[in-house]
């Protein structure tokens, strides 16, 4: 087997995580790998994914955005980005499309909780930010606010209230992208309900 100090080498090429196939590549093979994981060096993240973890301090959004490229952070999770949540959710919101393998999102870490979008509603919004030094995919402040509206029978009541309330005191805010978003996500009538009230 190679040195510690050249296998760490490789893992931090692949972004300090590395696939089956890619190991197979970098000629680290099964005993190899079994012996990395007892010795703590690194862990099994799912099926075909290991993670570098001796001596690092992995970064949760690195291993998200790496074990779900297709992924747009959402919900709570765009909601703390943008200053409209003070809580800190206990796990990663992301969107994905509806066609997703369900079984994908069965690991033990990082926490993640999928919702499950319309194929040609799901980059509706999308935009990219740095989290963590981190360039990652999120919905923007709109479609955060849309997605609140959609699912707010199934959200923390004061979560809800908060992120509202933060919108519309937002002077970035806008308006008209927030009702261009609300028609095809069927919540025109909560725009001008809970928000329209307040313009």
């Amino acid at each position: 087997m190679r040195s510690i100090d050249t296998i760490c080498s490789v893992f931090d090429a692949y972004g300090g995580m590395m696939r089956t196939g890619d190991l197979s590549h970098e000629k680290i093979y099964y005993a190899d790998i079994q012996w990395l994981i007892r010795q703590g060096y690194i862990e099994k993240v799912r099926t075909g994914y290991y993670q570098w973890v001796k001596n690092t301090n992995p970064s949760e959004l690195r291993t998200v955005a790496r074990l779900f490229p297709d992924g747009i952070l959402c919900m709570d999770t765009a909601l703390r980005h943008y200053g409209y949540s003070d809580r800190t959710p206990a796990e990663w919101h992301i969107a994905v499309s509806k066609d997703s393998n369900k079984t994908r999102f069965h690991i033990d870490y990082p926490f993640v909780k999928p919702y499950f979008v319309e194929p040609d509603l799901l980059e509706l919004g999308l935009t990219s930010c740095e989290m963590d030094g981190i360039t990652v995919r999120i919905v923007d402040k709109e479609r955060a606010i849309c997605d609140c509206l959609r699912y707010r029978n199934k959200m923390d009541r004061e979560i809800f209230n908060k992120a509202i309330q933060s919108y519309i005191s937002d002077q970035e805010k806008s308006i008209p992208t927030l009702i261009a978003y609300a028609k095809p996500f069927r919540v025109v009538k909560p725009v001008r309900d809970l928000i329209g009230v307040w313009l």
